[in-house]
């Protein structure tokens, strides 16, 4: 194997690394605002299942009467 088919390989295999490098840096970003949306998607569905079960046990108060007996 010659210096040339060397230097070569050696050109190609960097252009390669940079081509990589690039990929990963924006897989990462990519990651990260996927990480965001769904920390906020969580924080929302926490939210409405908070609110939900508020509206249940007010449901559930107010459909607790007591007899009229008890008057």
């Amino acid at each position: 194997m010659s210096d040339d088919d060397i230097g070569e390989k050696l050109v190609r295999l960097e252009s390669m690394m940079t081509h990589l490098e690039h990929q990963y840096e924006e897989l990462n970003k990519v990651v990260v605002e996927q990480g965001k949306v769904l920390s906020k998607a969580l924080s929302q569905q926490e939210r409405i299942a908070d609110t939900l079960r508020e509206m249940r046990q007010d449901e559930i108060r107010s459909d607790n009467r007591k007899p009229p007996h008890y008057s």
